[in-house]
């Protein structure tokens, strides 16, 4: 850990934690990139979005209990959920689904998602960035959020990628996948919940049947007030732009810090605007509200989303996975220290797709009824399905080749792409992978996919390496 004394010149004017929560980040500007893009970036003319939320759940969502229901099929394979009719006819969804599907006709839902590996942490990776990796290129590739944040910056003081909350580990031992890549740390998303307090998921009590309803705080460490500074010597304190620019070279070998400082356009906005500070504030909206996104983790999640993106935020990916008092939230192998019951009970759970189903409806109606839906691309994505055959433990492993996403809003054009076989084991159509839905959201927000940006060396790299625009999700 630096010690004070290497930090700064002036370390008599600045105490460490000064430098750290406030002299960082003031030099935001200067870190920004230094403007070269090879080939046509974010084009505000063919841009169908302005914002971008990234519901994304490690882990493996089981497909054939919520989009893709499969009731002819034997129950080894379809379990004992019911298929239900969504607003768009012919068309069903599983049963925890139910208030998805009174909204069927806002979603564009892809049923042929489908890629080649069972790996948690390499699909994870792959589906975070769009790109394929080995298990040495872990953190090599940026998160698509982290493309976003380079090409467009921050946005009305708030951070170009936030992550809400930024906390899921996969593993064990724990790996950090929301990574900034060959961009650097700095483009690495601005996580609400900041470094876990037990990154390890697998430690600690779990509950048999845990509550799904949950007190989360969900604001940001970075807005508790620095002891010691008012408001206008945080500003006298920003001004001093040469030392803490020295400062900021040194820092940069603290991970977190580096991340914070090229995230924000300055601290004094951070600190002092009331506009930012409210953002993070969920307590703000009608109880009515709260309570139809529903009162559990990915709900209150999804409501930060929405507020954050109200707000001037361009990506905020809302991240729920391997949860500290979950467990394996998606991962339904069922084997007995999971303490899980049948996967077809398991999904009725109100922190499972039962809650999902209800924090992604509100959140969609939500955004609708304030008039944010055009211009906010929604996307659901997991790394992969699960097995259609119910394994003997009653609990569903893992299935590449298989799954189901979807899109809405953004300038999305709601119906159903692809479709599966009997069992929903192999798509009967054009698979579509997860460097197809980088790409497709790249498209939403105007971003060419010939588009390069240079590494910390200064050297030239693709945003895509291969994938295309998913035929039929835009156009009429």
């Amino acid at each position: 850990m630096l010690q004070p004394s290497s930090l700064l010149p002036c370390s008599s004017l600045l105490s460490r934690r000064d430098v750290l929560r406030v002299g960082a980040i003031s030099a935001a500007a200067s870190l920004m990139p230094a403007g070269w893009v090879s080939g046509a970036s974010a084009s505000p003319s063919s841009a169908k979005a302005d914002s971008v939320i990234f519901l994304w759940m490690g882990g493996g969502v089981t497909h054939i209990d919520s989009f893709d229901p499969k009731p002819q099929a034997p129950e080894e394979i379809r379990g004992t959920l019911s298929a239900i009719s969504t607003t768009v006819p012919g068309v069903q969804f599983g049963e925890p689904m139910s208030q998805l599907a009174q909204i069927a006709e806002e979603l564009c839902l892809v049923r042929s998602f489908s890629h080649d590996s069972n790996d948690h942490l390499l699909s994870q990776a792959y589906t975070l960035s769009g790109h394929k990796v080995t298990m040495a290129q872990l953190y090599t590739e940026p998160n698509i959020g982290s493309v976003v944040s380079y090409l467009n910056g921050p946005r009305q003081g708030l951070p170009g990628y936030i992550a809400v909350p930024g906390i899921t580990r996969p593993g064990p031992p724990p790996y950090n996948l929301f990574v900034g890549g060959w961009l650097g740390n700095g483009y690495a998303p601005f996580c609400l919940g900041g470094v876990p307090e037990q990154p390890d998921f697998t430690v600690g009590h779990k509950e048999v049947n845990p509550s799904p309803l949950a007190n989360e705080d969900l604001s940001p460490r970075e807005l508790l007030p620095v002891g010691g500074l008012t408001s206008g010597r945080i500003h006298s304190r920003l001004g001093l732009h040469q030392q803490l620019d020295a400062a900021v070279n040194q820092i940069e070998k603290v991970q977190r810090t580096t991340a914070q400082s090229r995230q924000f356009e300055g601290a004094a906005t951070l600190l002092t605007s009331p506009t930012v500070r409210a953002a993070f504030d969920i307590s703000n909206e009608k109880e009515s509200l709260q309570d139809d996104y529903g009162r559990t983790k990915i709900g209150k999640r999804c409501l930060m989303a929405r507020r954050l993106v109200e707000s001037g935020a361009r990506f905020v990916m809302v991240d729920y996975g391997y949860d500290p008092d979950y467990g394996n939230l998606w991962d339904n192998h069922n084997v007995p220290e999971q303490k899980m019951p049948h996967i077809s009970e398991m999904c009725k759970r109100g922190y499972h797709l039962a809650g999902i189903d209800r924090a992604f409806a509100a959140l969609i109606r939500d955004l609708k009824g304030r008039g944010m839906l055009e211009r906010t691309l929604v996307v659901f994505l997991t790394e992969f399905g699960r097995t259609p055959k119910i394994n003997s433990n009653g609990g569903r492993d893992h299935w590449g080749m298989c799954g189901s996403i979807f899109f809405a809003g953004g300038g999305t054009r709601p119906h159903v792409i692809g479709a599966t076989d009997a069992q929903a084991m192999w798509p009967t159509t054009v698979p579509w992978g997860p460097a197809d839905i980088a790409a497709t959201v790249y498209e939403g927000l105007g971003v060419s996919l010939e588009t390069r940006l240079p590494d910390q060396q200064g050297r030239p790299h693709p945003i895509l390496d291969h994938g295309r625009v998913i035929e039929g999700v835009y156009g009429s």
